[in-house]
C-alpha cells in the first residue's frame, strides 16, 4: 500500500485532524457505489474556526483562501474516516465552495482557489476537479467558507 498522499501532506505541513462530528441531523459522509459524498466542512483548525466573518467586511481574499484550504483539509479528514486510506481516492469529482460575503464581494473564485490549489498539491492529478464557488449571506457559526465534495473511490488499492 502506498502512502504518497500522506507524504505530500507532510511536505505541505498539514496533519489531518480528527474529523468533526455532525452538528445536526445528518451524517458526515455517504458512499453509494464508487462515489463518496462529503457533507459541508468548515475551516476548523486546532478544534475551532480559524476565521469568522464575511469576506469583503471582516476578512480579505487571502484570509478567505486560507479558510478554504482548511475546509478542504477537513474534507480529506472525512475521506480518511470514510475510507481508512486516502490512497483509495480515485479522483475528486467536484467541490462546492460556499463563501459568506458582502453583496459587493466578487472574488469567490479566488477564495475557492485556496481549496483547489491545496487539493491538487496534496493529491496531484487525482485532486483536479469540477467546482462551483457560491456567495452566501451567512454560513453556520459565522464561518467564512464551507466546502462539500464528491469523490470517486477506488475499490482496491493493492
Amino acid at each position: 500500500m502506498s502512502d504518497a498522499i500522506d507524504k505530500r501532506l507532510l511536505e505541505l505541513g498539514v496533519e489531518l485532524p480528527n474529523p468533526a462530528a455532525p452538528a445536526a441531523n445528518y451524517v458526515s459522509y455517504v458512499q453509494t457505489g464508487d462515489l463518496l459524498f462529503i457533507s459541508g466542512q468548515l475551516p476548523i483548525k486546532d478544534g475551532k474556526l480559524m476565521a469568522m466573518g464575511l469576506l469583503g467586511r471582516e476578512l480579505g481574499t487571502e484570509a478567505g483562501k486560507l479558510a478554504a484550504k482548511w475546509s478542504a483539509v477537513n474534507v480529506l479528514a472525512q475521506v480518511r474516516a470514510a475510507l481508512g486510506d486516502l490512497e483509495r481516492i480515485k479522483r475528486i469529482v467536484r467541490i462546492t465552495i460556499f463563501v459568506a460575503s458582502t453583496p459587493d464581494f466578487v472574488e469567490h473564485h479566488v477564495v475557492a482557489n485556496g481549496a483547489s490549489d491545496f487539493l491538487v498539491a496534496a493529491l496531484g492529478d487525482r485532486g483536479r476537479h469540477a467546482r462551483a464557488a457560491i456567495g452566501m449571506a451567512s454560513l453556520p457559526l459565522n464561518a467564512p467558507v464551507e466546502i462539500d465534495a464528491i469523490i470517486e473511490v477506488a475499490q482496491d488499492v493493492s
